[in-house]
């Protein structure tokens, strides 16, 4: 399934710096970052619930904002990108490592 993950980190309060970037890596351990806060994550449900357990641990629920959009499979078909850096679909396109 086709996950997009959005978020936003208070950073003007103590740990807030340091929760913005566990989240950051968090997301970047399932999916590939679209635009600074914002994450494609293509996860069977196992790892949909891992992940978002994860990413609930991490934030404040008092300052920061978590947003999970869960698409089906034909949602990848009308995203619709313009302007620099188009994101690799880790599913269809090589990735050299």
């Amino acid at each position: 399934m086709l996950v997009l993950i959005t978020y936003d980190v208070s950073v003007v309060s103590e740990g807030g710096q340091r929760r913005l970037r566990n989240i950051a890596k968090t997301c970047l351990d399932y999916g590939v970052r679209v635009q600074n806060s914002v994450f494609e994550c293509e996860v069977d449900p196992a790892q949909c619930v891992a992940l978002k357990n994860s990413l609930l641990k991490l934030y404040n629920a008092k300052e920061d904002s978590l947003r999970f959009y869960y698409l089906n499979k034909k949602s990848r078909r009308n995203i619709e990108h313009f302007g620099k850096r188009c994101t690799p679909n880790p599913l269809h396109d090589t990735l050299i490592v």
